[in-house]
């Protein structure tokens, strides 16, 4: 069953598909419309502010006219962290080991800020889960980079893919966080916008 939020018509400002997945599995009428945005941030900023600062930038980027007839943009920015370091998404193989060498064994924190936007107000925020991979093999992690190819990826890895199955031994927080959409958080704000 498909329903709308009071009288807006969604837009999910997002070309990931795993965000796509998550706002259908809500039930949710939505239409897509990605942004072209360079994902650029302020040098000094903590993780969540990075994050927030993304999908601010994301759903401003969008004329006024689009926001018009009741329009709501839904734009989502997930940022992977381990310690001061941003892992954003490779730009290739060599990237996404690099990547998962520095995940492998230690913990990190994945942040995904999520920003709604109509003509009338604007509500941003995010939500932090923390995840731990065990030693993962160079064997594992060319496997995994080969047959997944997570160039579009965050971290370079996917939680619902091969490598989350195999590698992550604990995680604190929400899993569709990590997925790249907190559902759950943004239903409710939904609901509350």
């Amino acid at each position: 069953m498909n329903r709308t939020i009071g009288n807006y018509q969604l837009i999910l400002a997002s070309q990931s598909p795993r965000r796509q997945y998550l706002l259908k599995e809500l039930g949710l009428d939505f239409e897509i419309m990605v942004p072209d945005v360079d994902e650029i941030f302020p040098v000094g900023m903590a993780p969540e502010q990075i994050a927030l600062y993304l999908a601010e930038l994301k759903a401003e980027i969008f004329p006024s006219a689009i926001l018009e007839n009741s329009k709501l943009i839904i734009a989502a920015d997930t940022i992977v962290s381990i310690g001061d370091e941003i892992l954003g998404k490779p730009a290739n193989a060599e990237e996404a080991i690099v990547m998962l060498q520095k995940l492998s064994g230690k913990r990190h924190e994945v942040i995904t800020a999520v920003c709604l936007k109509s003509k009338e107000k604007k509500k941003c925020f995010h939500v932090q889960s923390s995840v731990w991979f065990r030693e993962l093999s160079a064997a594992e992690i060319g496997f995994y980079i080969q047959n997944y190819q997570p160039f579009d990826k965050a971290g370079s890895y996917g939680v619902q893919e091969w490598i989350g199955y195999i590698g992550i031994s604990r995680i604190e927080g929400s899993f569709f966080n990590i997925m790249g959409l907190p559902v759950k958080e943004l239903y409710e704000e939904l609901m509350n916008f």
